[in-house]
């Protein structure tokens, strides 16, 4: 039985990751290196969400000006003729 418990006790010790040792990237960057990367990639998303919503304004504009634009033709195969005939 000894041996069974000398066994089960090698396989519950966990070997050392290298997150737990603090080599990694994230654990050897400064705090202030860091923050400036955060409000770095705020600005870039803020960026990013600017240009999104200026793009849906130009489609939103050029849309109302090809319909402003419609001739006859185009607005009675859209809409159908619905008078009533005599």
């Amino acid at each position: 039985m000894a041996k069974k418990k000398q066994r089960q006790q090698q396989r519950q010790v966990k070997p050392s990751t290298p997150k737990e040792e603090g080599n990694g990237l994230f654990d050897q960057l400064s705090s202030d290196v860091l923050a400036k990367l955060k409000e770095t990639k705020k600005q870039l998303m803020a960026v990013e969400q600017e240009k999104e919503e200026e793009r849906q304004a130009q489609l939103a504009f050029e849309k109302k000006q090809k319909e402003k634009n419609k001739s006859f033709e185009e607005l009675l195969d859209e809409y159908g003729y619905g008078g009533s005939k005599f």
